[in-house]
């Protein structure tokens, strides 16, 4: 072992307090030193946090940003989800491997550049885009892919990659990103002006109870896509046993099409940081954690900022506010690539240095959180919501929504629209607005809630958005005629297949599955009882698996058999003869053939 190595390892580790908890801070600092956690790396960790070797290569081994085999310098993460490969994303992709000379997965043999695809990094609305190390590049076309390579070449840095800047924060001297906001709509609550420090100061002048009341009366439901009622979400944990208490922000949205919560974070992060405090004050806890994604790192020395601009106008530290004896401080905990961590089980494992494997339960969070303490799990937009109603009052929050959906929405458009971006809409809104606001008049399917939520079609554009009707996290992709929703049901089970954590089978089995029998289908091969098959198979998965992931991950298939049914029945048909062709024989043997050097008898 290198003394460089382990000398360099043991004083990250002692950086950070030689604590197993901090074990994803500590290989990620690795990961970036070395361009990999190698297995000798994984050694000195292992002794040094006093933990099993095992622990450490089953987190190296689970995040996406973190490998045990180096990667280059520079690493080109070319995001491929749906939306992107509407926009051209494979002439994008065949650029960046023609001017390296290289595959995807692989890097150059200089050891320089590593070509990766990355699945949806909280970009749709500037499509194609890709992060070059934590540098978002967006808007991407084959000329400026090889441009890329030409100048990474000359002096493999990302960050003279940006030649222009976003707007708004995007062009703050801590962030300089050529990212854009596309703040299409400017609603009352979420992206109104921020008035800082007057929630905290309104907050502060009642009872934590009442502050908590006050979320209660407001009607307030999280807006992660669930909707479970935040006042009652805080009431459960204040109420818990346990003398330290904590409050997560989960700004993990990797949800595909999903990016609003990249805009509150860029221009709105004063109201995130105060909704977490009034809940620490609401729950009795001392400290916030904000899971920030590893794509939105770009972000993080801004969001650094301002906390500590909070801290000098004692908006966060000992005695927030003036108020004697309530101390609240926030921290910023980084994920490495994981879909899964968006479930709050699986980023309080996260959290805790571990897989970002989700828990089972009960007990929930509001028992046994973080580090089994009780904790509140909130989301960006939630937070934000927060805010304004300790701002405002909530009479003023419900004077927008409908019944059972108090408030705003923040929307993430993508696809084929004008307009793509936020959008900031009151709940109750019809689908039929939100796409003519979108420039989106000729979609024939609209997929509401990202890959986890529904495909709808256009006979049902006229529901609303709301917990009642229509739920959503945020995400809405926009489907023209050109386009084939069953080939966009199959990729989002792609999508599942590979994030799926893999702990329980009607998951990690039954997606593998299902994406087999409808493959089967696209190409020609199925029959009319596979969509019985295709149906009984998705409602058992949803059943039996033990996270959200696994119960949503039917879902592209199961809201497509029921809303597009036509378009796989044009697909299957039974034959004479009762059989159907599950593979191509001339094709099978080919390879085999060439070998032989004639043709199989079989086969002909």
């Amino acid at each position: 072992m290198s003394g460089t190595l382990e000398n360099t390892v043991k004083d990250i580790c002692r950086s950070h307090s030689n604590d197993r908890t901090r074990m994803m801070d500590i290989v990620r600092e690795v990961q970036a030193r070395f361009k990999c956690v190698s297995s000798e790396a994984m050694d000195v960790i292992a002794a040094a946090v006093g933990t099993h070797r095992v622990e450490v290569e089953s987190v190296v081994s689970f995040y996406t940003y973190l490998s045990e085999k180096p990667k280059g310098k520079v690493v080109i993460r070319l995001c491929n989800d749906i939306i992107d490969k509407m926009h051209g994303v494979e002439r994008v992709a065949q650029a960046f491997s023609d001017a390296l000379g290289i595959k995807f997965g692989e890097t150059t043999p200089d050891g320089t550049i590593s070509l990766e695809y990355t699945p949806c990094i909280g970009l749709c609305d500037q499509a194609p885009a890709a992060l070059i190390n934590d540098v978002p590049v967006t808007d991407l076309h084959r000329s400026i892919a090889r441009q890329i390579v030409a100048d990474l070449k000359k002096h493999m840095d990302p960050k003279r990659l940006v030649h222009r800047l976003g707007d708004g924060n995007n062009a703050h001297e801590l962030v300089q990103s050529m990212v854009v906001n596309n703040i299409r709509t400017e609603g009352p609550m979420v992206l109104s002006p921020v008035n800082r420090g007057e929630a905290i100061k309104q907050a502060l002048a009642i009872s934590p109870v009442e502050v908590i009341r006050a979320v209660k009366t407001a009607r307030l439901r999280g807006r992660g896509g669930a909707g479970f009622p935040t006042g009652m979400k805080w009431e459960f944990t204040r109420a818990a046993t346990g003398e330290e208490k904590y409050v997560i922000c989960n700004a993990d949205e990797g949800e595909p099409g999903t990016f609003k919560d990249r805009v509150i974070l860029t221009e709105r992060p004063d109201r995130v940081f105060a909704g977490m405090t009034i809940a620490g004050y609401a729950i009795g806890a001392k400290t916030g954690i904000v899971y920030l994604r590893g794509e939105y790192a770009y972000l993080r020395p801004y969001l650094e900022h301002v906390l500590e601009r909070r801290r000098n106008d004692g908006l966060l530290g000992q005695n927030v506010g003036g108020k004697e004896g309530f101390n609240f401080d926030i921290v910023i905990q980084m994920g490495a690539g994981a879909y899964i961590c968006g479930e709050e089980t699986a980023l309080i494992s996260s959290c805790e240095g571990l897989r970002g494997d989700p828990k089972n339960r009960p007990p929930f969070p509001a028992q046994k959180g973080y580090l089994d303490c009780p904790t509140v799990v909130n989301n960006v937009e939630t937070l934000c919501c927060v805010t304004k109603i300790l701002e405002r009052g909530p009479g003023a929050f419900n004077e927008y929504g409908s019944q059972g959906s108090a408030g705003t929405k923040l929307l993430s458009i993508s696809g084929d629209c004008k307009l793509p971006g936020v959008y900031e809409l009151p709940f109750g809104i019809k689908l039929s607005e939100v796409l003519k606001q979108a420039g989106a008049e000729d979609a024939i399917a609209v997929q509401v809630g990202g890959a986890s939520g529904a495909m709808v079609a256009p006979n049902e554009f006229e529901r609303t958005i709301c917990f009642d009707d229509l739920a959503t996290g945020g995400a809405i992709m926009v489907f023209g005629p050109e386009r084939n929703v069953l080939e966009v049901a199959d990729y989002f089970l792609d999508f599942f297949i590979e994030e799926s954590c893999g702990y329980c089978t009607p998951c990690r089995v039954g997606n593998v599955l299902l994406k087999e029998r409808l493959d089967r289908i696209l190409a020609g091969h199925g029959e009319p009882a596979d969509l019985d098959y295709l149906q009984d198979l998705g409602e058992t998965i949803k059943t039996t698996s033990r996270c959200g992931l696994g119960q949503t991950s039917p879902n592209p298939v199961l809201t497509t058999l029921k809303n597009f049914r036509s378009a796989y029945e044009a697909l299957v048909k039974e034959r004479d003869d009762g059989l159907q062709p599950s593979f191509d024989l001339s094709e099978a043997v080919g390879d085999a053939e060439q070998i032989a050097g004639h043709k199989s008898v079989h086969a002909d």
